[in-house]
């Protein structure tokens, strides 16, 4: 499993064209960009986090299968949010708009990858919410590009942290749980 996330990011790496790619997506998300959309945007950015903390809690109420959500989903996020602030250090890419802080630099989008984290635990968990879970995530991203905050690879690459880092959530649980269901069963 973490072969397969680290081969993934490697391919994303190999394949991936450049800046050209990012200022043409750029170009195109701020030459399309309706009025209308502003608010609800900066609502998606800047209230993702709030939600997530919000839906866990609420989780945590829901018995054993929210209960196992939450604790999956902060085995994920943790590693996850680890990783972008730690290539946040070492990059240290500026933003598209042109914002140059090292501390909270372009690559990549910890929005994003929290996004999209959440929706592959919840697909993984109820396959039903799947559809909803990852329209959420696809909005976070795009009003990150909307907003001129992260260019598309710093999302692209969030998504492949994000799923990596829920199969790794995932694994961890299995682990965790294990040892326990040898207890029960002897």
């Amino acid at each position: 499993m973490i072969a397969t996330a680290r081969a993934c990011v490697l391919a994303l790496l190999f394949v991936w064209p450049g800046q050209a790619i990012d200022d043409a997506a750029r170009a195109w998300v701020q030459a399309h960009r309706p009025a209308v959309l502003e608010a609800p945007m900066r609502e998606a950015s800047s209230r993702g986090r709030f939600v997530l903390i919000a839906g866990g809690v609420l989780a945590l109420f829901a018995g054993p299968q929210g209960r196992a959500f939450v604790i999956e989903s902060v085995l994920a996020l943790a590693p996850v949010n680890a990783a972008v602030e730690g290539l946040k250090w070492v990059v240290n890419r500026s933003r598209p708009d042109g914002t140059t802080a090292r501390r909270n630099s372009s690559f990549p989008s910890s929005h994003a990858a929290n996004a999209f984290t959440v929706a592959a635990v919840i697909t993984r968990r109820w396959r039903r919410a799947a559809v909803p879970a990852w329209l959420a995530a696809v909005i976070v991203a795009y009003s990150r590009l909307f907003l001129d905050r992260h260019w598309l690879s710093d999302v692209a690459f969030a998504l492949v942290l994000g799923v990596a880092g829920a199969l790794l959530g995932a694994f961890l649980q299995r682990r965790l749980r294990r040892p326990s269901d040898v207890a029960e069963a002897a």
